[in-house]
């Protein structure tokens, strides 16, 4: 660790007194896959875990730098001897989040597929106008950057392609899954009759049940969207970032669903490409003078 603390610190040397492009990129790329980390581990129980362990090698370089020798002798040993503990203590989430980076992959790819994108949109647009034309209650929610991990655990597993007689299928009264929530993440629906917390905002109408309580109440914490089919009236409504939006229709639910469908994203592998383009480019023009 001692070793590991001086590299450190020598890295950091090298960066701000003779920064360079190529430091600056080693920054960001390490920057980012931090990031990621805790990304990947943010849904589950490591996630404090992990933010403890970051404290404990923080204090660790404090008590060096503060020459507190005994202090530092302790939290050294602890450091060391930890990282063996967590990778024992929380193998499941680490094979869970080798399984997410997997599922990275093939989100991207269908990301890159404009025609499984207008099949979804039209797939989840049908069966919700159908569901409203029957005045069958429905709550479908849309994962994006922060994870619902625990949404999902209290419903029942599923992890299928979004398929339109599914959808119908999970919400057709007297059946085991209709009460509750589905919870779909990229093109696949992960759960059904998943239990979500109810909005505490206290200035919404009477006329709204808890369904869209519900809606609402995820959205409040999350960055989540959420398309709600009334059981009474069989409006559609959306519910994002705490807010409700009423009387949706075709047109509506397919321009929601073409924004989180149909947006351009750069994946990693871009992104770094890009990054050498630019850093090659500066070294021949670097070269030319």
């Amino acid at each position: 660790m001692s070793r590991f603390t001086d590299q450190f610190g020598a890295f950091f040397w090298n960066v701000f007194n003779r920064p360079q492009l190529k430091d600056w990129l080693d920054i960001l790329i390490v920057a980012f896959l931090i990031y990621q980390l805790f990304m990947l581990t943010r849904e589950t129980r490591a996630s404090q875990v992990l933010k403890g362990f970051g404290v404990l090698i923080v204090a660790s370089w404090l008590s060096r730098f503060l020459g507190l020798v005994a202090l530092n002798w302790l939290l050294l040993g602890i450091v060391n001897n930890g990282s063996l503990v967590l990778l024992i203590l929380f193998q499941p989430e680490l094979r869970r989040a080798l399984e997410r980076i997997g599922r990275g992959a093939r989100v991207d790819r269908f990301l890159d597929s404009q025609d499984e994108s207008t099949r979804i949109i039209t797939e989840v647009t049908q069966s919700l106008m159908s569901l409203s034309r029957r005045r069958i209650g429905a709550l479908m929610v849309f994962e994006q950057k922060t994870g619902l991990k625990d949404y999902i655990d209290t419903g029942t597993t599923i992890d299928s392609l979004i398929s339109g007689p599914l959808i119908i299928n999970i919400f057709e009264p007297n059946t085991p899954l209709h009460d509750g929530a589905v919870i779909i993440r990229g093109d696949r629906i992960l759960a059904a009759a998943c239990v979500l917390g109810l909005s505490e905002q206290s200035n919404l109408s009477r006329d709204l049940g808890t369904r869209h309580r519900a809606g609402l109440g995820v959205t409040e914490t999350t960055d989540a969207i959420v398309l709600i089919v009334s059981e009474e009236t069989g409006i559609i409504s959306m519910a994002q970032g705490g807010k409700l939006t009423r009387h949706l229709d075709a047109d509506g639910i397919s321009r929601v669903l073409s924004g989180l469908y149909k947006q351009e994203k750069m994946g990693l592998k871009q992104a770094f490409a890009y990054a050498y383009d630019k850093y090659q480019a500066w070294r021949s023009r670097k070269d030319e003078q």
